[in-house]
């Protein structure tokens, strides 16, 4: 345990495995580096703000829960072959998580081992970690053939959580940004109580498989109870990137950054919890080349704020 006067970190073990868990004021979040430096819990006063559908044994079979980064790509790929960054990508016999379809979806990042910690501190308002990941393994690169290091600077203070994730070429090659996270958010059942609040955007279209048809209509935005809607939809955002989630007193506040242009609402029919994914590329984004690309030498940070009430 290292805290001052307004923070506090810890180094121990949750749920069987090596976990941090960064402490400021009302909110407290855990990490576990070596678990593909998931976010397992994000707590307000005690609550538990992230639900984990299936454990930790679910999220090592290569499912998502809790807070998780989706890289080298989030969401899914419409084919096993395609060209990006002048690289042609094979992806038909590499193992990959795949959708009900049979798509790669979500990247080689979730469970992943190899994350080391370079920075724990806690000052007087704020507790951080950060950790690098060097993505150059031989059965990395055959999914995704692209050198380069993550680093994710993960920073709480008495009104919430910051994550900054920046990608890194690690070779003399350009490397394409498909990155993303995907948490999922809990608040006092029923779900039916809670109101979202999402800003104006553009609702990108998409097909039977969940992959963007080209088309997109104008979304209006709102303040409005969650009900029975169920979501699965994707965003293009303007410039107001915030999102809200509140149910009987309680808040949970989203807010992207610039570089995180696209955003994935997932509330499936008959569960605890809502997601409010931050997309760096819309999906599908490698196989039509509509993502950022990197530099050697250069880097890309995206940033993204959680504020609990």
């Amino acid at each position: 345990m290292a805290s001052s006067a307004g923070s506090s970190l810890r180094v121990h073990t949750w749920r069987g495995a090596a976990a941090v868990t960064l402490q400021a004021g009302d909110v407290e979040a855990t990490f576990i580096p070596e678990l593909g430096m998931l976010g397992g819990s994000l707590r307000h006063r005690g609550e538990e703000r992230l639900a984990l559908p299936g454990g930790l044994a679910r999220y090592r079979q290569g499912h998502t829960l809790g807070l998780p980064l989706l890289s080298p790509w989030a969401n899914r790929l419409s084919s096993r072959c395609f060209r990006v960054a002048g690289v042609d990508v094979d992806l038909r016999d590499v193992d990959l998580h795949a959708d009900e379809n049979g798509l790669p979806i979500h990247g080689t990042m979730t469970a992943q081992r190899g994350w080391q910690t370079v920075t724990l501190e806690a000052g007087r308002r704020t507790a951080r970690m950060v950790t690098t990941f060097v993505y150059d393994r031989p059965e990395l690169l055959a999914a995704f053939p692209f050198p380069h290091r993550l680093t994710i600077d993960a920073s709480v203070n008495s009104r919430g959580l910051r994550v900054a994730t920046t990608l890194s070429p690690a070779a003399n090659a350009v490397v394409p940004v498909s990155f993303g996270f995907h948490p999922y958010f809990r608040l006092p059942p029923p779900r039916a109580s809670w109101r979202l609040r999402m800003p104006a955007s553009h609702r990108l279209e998409l097909d039977g498989r969940g992959i963007p048809t080209g088309a997109s209509q104008p979304w209006p935005g709102g303040n409005e109870p969650i009900g029975d809607r169920v979501f699965d939809d994707l965003f293009a955002l303007g410039p107001d990137r915030r999102f809200r989630l509140e149910s009987r007193g309680r808040r949970i506040e989203v807010e992207l950054g610039g570089d995180y242009p696209y955003s994935q609402l997932y509330a499936p029919p008959g569960k605890p919890f809502a997601c409010i994914e931050a997309m760096t590329a819309p999906t599908d984004g490698l196989v039509t080349g509509v993502c950022p690309l990197v530099e050697p030498g250069g880097s890309f940070t995206a940033v993204f704020t959680i504020r609990l009430a």
